[in-house]
């Protein structure tokens, strides 16, 4: 049998932490007098910290310095880290642990893909960082989703090739990464927006053993 490696991004796969973007985002876009929606959060889920700055920004016809720019990302990472800070287990999304430990118990490679620099931060947080064997965040990427560096730089790392990796995502850019990387999409939302993974679950109860037993033999279409 191939060996499967199992690859899972952050926000909104293992823990909400969208709901803390949102809020820190929303704080910054009324500073600069933008309307900023829950389905313009959508757009920045799995997307740098620059580049969705930069998307208010063009949403609100809004130009400003780059001493400003750096200001503001900064001010924004503050608010969320503040938000992080109370985090605990309790935050970990449902049947997370019960996947993990599953594919433990299978002895998979497991990893870690996540656009967040503050990933490391969250995991020990939520007590999950040893289940993973190898972690890539945004300190280790310098092209964001849906570039497939975070998801490349995972499986080289775990030393499986990349059409064997499964890749679990809540975001448009994440499923779009995981395909260009000619990974397996797993869509974790709503199937409406991830209908371009190969498969989509409302969230991890839905996912069996037995679904996780065929993806150890299941080759990308």
């Amino acid at each position: 049998m191939i060996e499967k490696a199992f690859i899972f991004d952050l926000d909104g796969v293992i823990v909400d932490t969208a709901k803390y973007h949102f809020l820190a985002w929303k704080s910054l876009a009324t500073a600069l007098e933008i309307p900023f929606s829950s389905e313009q959060n959508e757009q920045l889920k799995g997307v740098s910290r620059i580049r969705s700055l930069e998307k208010i920004l063009k949403w609100g016809n809004k130009t400003i310095s780059e001493e400003k720019f750096t200001r503001l990302m900064f001010e924004k990472n503050e608010e969320y880290l503040n938000y992080i800070a109370t985090m605990d287990d309790k935050e970990i999304l449902p049947d997370v642990p019960r996947v993990l430990a599953y594919l433990i118990k299978k002895q998979k490679a497991i990893a870690l893909g996540s656009a967040s620099k503050n990933a490391r931060i969250i995991l020990e947080k939520v007590k999950l960082i040893d289940n993973f064997q190898v972690i890539v965040d945004g300190t280790d990427v310098s092209k964001a989703k849906p570039d497939p560096e975070v998801f490349l730089i995972g499986a080289k790392k775990l030393g499986v090739d990349p059409e064997n990796c499964i890749v679990f995502e809540d975001s448009i850019a994440g499923i779009e990464a995981a395909n260009n990387a000619r990974m397996i999409s797993i869509g974790i939302g709503d199937a409406g927006i991830l209908h371009e993974a190969d498969y989509v679950f409302k969230d991890f109860t839905e996912i069996t053993e037995e679904f996780i037993n065929m993806l150890f033999i299941t080759e990308k279409v």
